[in-house]
């Protein structure tokens, strides 16, 4: 049966089944109904008219009109081109799968002989009514919309069909058919001319342990559909997969979303002190703005694009999309609930108040109108949105407070739409003097507004906000300098298509429709329609984000409180004496990033023993001690070298800054790979120490950026192991010599694109022999996310062979726990509190002999195939201890989220004085502090 049900599975045997049974379908019609045995004869090799009958079709020989029963005739004729059309539009759509096809194609196909049936049935042998049928190809125009041109050949198939169909030859377009899908199924599958190949690589799955019975996996070829819309669109491997392998996995777009209800948890919880309260609020909303941005705006432009490539989970994106949208829709009520609570309830409370203009006295609206004359006034351009001439269609701001006015014109009685622009250089709120209350901006804006339209009067005044899809492509491989390319990209890029639409409730609904027939003129979104389900109403605030401008205000005792964080390396002794003894581990921020990291980079441009120092930077910020430093040692003579990775998502301009700096400050800086990330966190500092030199590493899980090691959690490893050092080296020689991803080999660290996705499948699989084995079996892995299916379906054996799996996992995780048979060891927890947990940890018990890493990488698609990333072990013994604690107190918090086998995820009560992990590391700091190293 197993063998059977595989067969079915080929497309050539569900094609000869198909066609087996149209044959039996014909023999059975004619018995039954000996009229139709003529439509299954060649009637087409009749004699043909002469000339003059060939003008006047009224004396042309016989022909179907001249039949009795013409309608069931003509019935049966054009069911029988779609029957024989349709398997031609299936072979298209199977063979199309792997690199997309065109949805509005497959419609032609299927419709295409319909029509031209008819007109065939109705021309006959007349030749002026036979040019109706060259105006059916004349508005195919497939010259200009087909997306390949091979796609020509099934709209002339489609019209042969036709043509066979209404001369009664159905036996010739059954033939066409058959042998027409036959051989494109056998150029496709044996890829003859490289026939619709995709570029890439099948890669063999492993064998299932024996001894365990093993469920569906999920397919490992078809990696996430996530974050660029240039990932959506990468060919997808020839593979099938069955609706249980897809329940296996959880969608990463949906888990996602489930990060952001948890963040969004955080500003409901009464217990968070209120201006934390309003950050993680804050968070949420930007998180979803960056959602929109970069998911949705993909998904949509994918579905535009006639995109079917599936998601990990099996979704297409047009399926991904309306179940994202139900998602967000109840996500942006309880965000406004949320908003509501605060704004009505907890900040008024502590004296803060958020008012509206008609709560204001005569004097305070007086402070409202000064502050509008002198700061907002001159800032407003009123743009009419209107066809007339010299009146370009204003463009919108992209995640900018705009407001839409209605003005009436009393001398003609027409009213005009208009919008305005508040600048972002505008406080959000405006502060009432000697008070805690604020006004929102837009507030002032709709109580002034008239001034700005003399002679007419103001009808309406409504903020709204538009968000647009975010995407900076450039040509990488024809690129002579991505700096320049990438610079010259983002001056000129393409305004992104409108993705979402909020507005205030208040808004009538025909000022949204004329807005959004508005925004649908724009010429960027032809490519990317605007619908009306992608308006959202803000029962509140326009724009959610802007509300961290209240946590400005000093109150202290509204905030988590202050601490200081440790320094693990005294003060009195040099960093290159104590990294000469041992290794130092170091976990940001309650260890202090400034006296560890940014001293040793800092001491390093200073020390005249220091000969060169290598570093990457992927989102160093704003101004900081390490780029100070870099420049420092260069000015004095040394050989310094820095990878600025510029395709950082929204940091490309900070980061072209920075390139450009440290290139003017003697650096030497390279700014990219083609098709690859630089993601790995590393720092190589080459010193003399006497008649040699010995070599200095800092590899962290987070960026080199003095602002975010203050609110990241992230560890990093100070050595001067041998093994990792020369690796180090090694890369920092391909990252500076070469223009392609680093390919050669790395003994003591595990690099990508290189060999870390095989080592970590390695790592697992011992980990299941260890268990098969009846030895210590059991892996603990903190990180970001985890969406990747071969990986995943590692993970899965290594389940069903009794492998203890823990994950910590802050966001993404496509990992389905608990499910009987397939993951019943497999445990997922999510901690999220006052730092945002990035650090990543990786731990195998190994039978009994430990072992610890750290690195940059998750295990995503993105980090494991798409990106530079390094992975080292950790060796020293104190440092091992350290992340073991890390490990256990997190696992241990009664605060963490814990994922279901149904994809939701739990947060269980805590027991009165629980502390979370995070409050036990502070408090550690509070009493024992971590030892320093002496």
């Amino acid at each position: 049966m197993t063998l059977i049900r595989r067969l079915l599975r080929l497309p050539p045997v569900r094609l000869a089944f198909y066609y087996a049974g149209l044959v039996l379908l014909a023999v059975l019609l004619t018995r039954l109904f000996p009229s139709l045995r003529q439509a299954f004869e060649f009637s087409l090799l009749q004699a043909a008219p002469d000339a003059s009958q060939l003008l006047n079709p009224s004396t042309a020989p016989g022909g179907f009109l001249s039949h009795p029963n013409v309608g069931a005739r003509t019935l049966f004729a054009t069911l029988g081109a779609v029957t024989l059309v349709a398997p031609i539009a299936w072979v298209y759509m199977v063979t199309k799968h792997e690199v997309r096809y065109d949805q509005s194609l497959v419609h032609t196909i299927l419709m295409l002989p319909i029509a031209v049936t008819g007109i065939v049935i109705i021309v006959q042998w007349s030749l002026p009514l036979a040019f109706s049928l060259a105006g059916i190809v004349a508005a195919v125009r497939f010259r200009n919309t087909l997306q390949d041109t091979k796609d020509a050949v099934y709209i002339f198939l489609a019209i042969g069909v036709g043509l066979a169909a209404g001369v009664e030859a159905l036996p010739i377009a059954f033939v066409i058919s058959a042998t027409f899908n036959f051989l494109v199924l056998t150029l496709w599958r044996f890829e003859v001319g490289n026939i619709y190949s995709a570029e890439t690589t099948a890669t063999m799955p492993a064998r299932p342990s024996k001894k365990a019975k093993t469920k569906s996996l999920p397919s490992r070829k078809r990696g996430s559909m996530m974050f660029d819309a240039s990932q959506l669109l990468e060919p997808e491997p020839r593979a099938t997969q069955s609706a249980a392998a897809s329940a296996s996995v959880i969608n990463p777009e949906l888990s996602l979303l489930d990060f952001h209800t948890r963040v969004l948890a955080l500003a409901e919880d009464p217990t968070v002190p209120l201006f934390a309260r309003l950050r993680f609020l804050s968070i949420f909303s930007s998180n979803l703005d960056e959602f929109f941005m970069v998911r949705v705006g993909g998904l949509k432009q994918a579905v535009a694009e006639g995109i079917t490539r599936r998601s990990i989970d099996g979704q297409t994106p047009g399926e991904l999309l309306q179940a994202i949208n139900i998602k967000l829709r109840a996500l942006v009520r309880r965000q406004y609930r949320c908003v509501r609570t605060l704004l009505s309830d907890q900040l008024p409370a502590e004296q803060i108040r958020v008012r509206r203009l008609d709560d204001l006295n005569d004097h305070e609206q007086e402070y409202i109108k000064d502050f509008f004359d002198d700061r907002i006034l001159p800032l407003l351009t009123p743009k009419a949105i209107t066809l007339a001439g010299g009146h370009p269609s204003p463009y919108i701001e992209d995640l900018q407070i705009s407001v839409a006015v209605v003005v009436r014109d009393p001398r003609t009685g027409r009213d005009h739409f208009g919008d305005l622009d508040i600048s972002d250089a505008l406080p959000r709120f405006i502060q009432l003097p000697d008070t805690t209350d604020f006004v929102p901006i837009e507030e002032a804006v709709r109580a002034n507004v008239a001034g700005l339209y003399p002679g007419r009067h103001v009808l309406e005044v409504h903020p709204f906000r538009v968000t647009r899809s975010s995407e900076v492509k450039f040509d990488e491989k024809h690129a002579a300098n991505f700096l320049e390319a990438l610079e010259e990209e983002l001056m000129n890029r393409p305004r992104g298509a409108i993705v979402r639409i909020e507005v205030e409730r208040s808004m009538p609904y025909p000022i949204r429709d004329l807005l959004l027939r508005e925004l649908r003129r724009e010429v960027e979104n032809t490519g990317t329609p605007l619908q009306a389900s992608d308006i959202y109403e803000a029962e509140d605030l326009v724009d959610v984000r802007s509300l961290e401008q209240l946590t400005e205000i000093p109150r202290p005792d509204l905030d988590y409180p202050a601490f200081t964080p440790v320094h693990p390396v005294p003060a009195d002794r040099s960093m290159f004496d104590v990294l000469d003894e041992r290794d130092v581990l170091v976990h940001h921020p309650y260890d202090s990033y400034e006296t560890t990291t940014e001293r040793l980079i800092s001491e390093a441009a200073a020390d005249p023993d220091v000969v060169s120092m290598k570093m990457t930077l992927y989102r160093p910020g704003g101004p900081s001690r390490c780029t100070e430093s870099l420049l420092k040692a260069a000015g004095a003579g040394k050989d310094v070298s820095v990878f600025v990775e510029l395709k950082a998502r929204f940091d490309e301009e900070l980061n072209i800054f920075w390139a450009k700096q440290l290139e003017r400050g003697g650096i030497h800086v390279v700014t990219g790979l083609v098709k690859y990330k630089t993601h790995a966190k590393l720092l190589l500092i080459v010193r003399r120490q006497g008649d040699r030199v010995r070599r200095y590493v800092h590899i962290g899980t987070g960026n080199y950026n003095a602002q975010t090691a203050s609110q990241y959690t992230d560890l990093g490893l100070l050595t001067t192991d041998a093994g990792i050092c020369s690796d180090v080296n090694h890369l920092f020689n391909e990252l500076t010599g070469s223009s392609r991803a680093p390919a050669g080999d790395f003994p003591h660290s595990l690099v990508a694109p290189t060999n870390l996705l095989k080592r970590f499948i390695a790592l697992i699989a011992r980990e299941t022999e260890h268990a098969s084995e009846g030895r210590p079996a059991h892996m603990r892995i903190k990180m970001n996310g985890i969406a990747d299916a071969e990986v995943i379906e590692a993970l899965y054996r290594a389940s069903q062979a009794g492998v203890q799996i823990d994950l910590i996992v802050r966001g993404i995780c496509a990992v389905r726990p608990g499910v009987p048979g397939l993951s019943d060891n497999i445990r997922v927890v999510s901690a999220l509190g006052r730092f945002l947990e990035h650090a990543r940890i990786f731990h195998f018990a190994n039978g009994g002999t430990p072992e610890h890493y750290i690195g940059s990488a998750d295990w995503r698609p993105r980090n494991l195939r798409r990106r530079v990333e390094i992975v080292v072990s950790v060796a020293d013994p104190d440092a091992c201890r350290r992340l073991d604690g890390i490990l256990d107190t997190e696992l241990a918090d009664p605060y963490a989220w814990h994922l279901q086998s149904d994809g939701t995820y739990v947060q269980h009560p805590a027991s009165e004085g629980a502390r979370s992990a995070q409050q036990e590391f502070l408090d550690r700091l509070a009493g024992e502090a971590a030892p320093a190293v002496s």
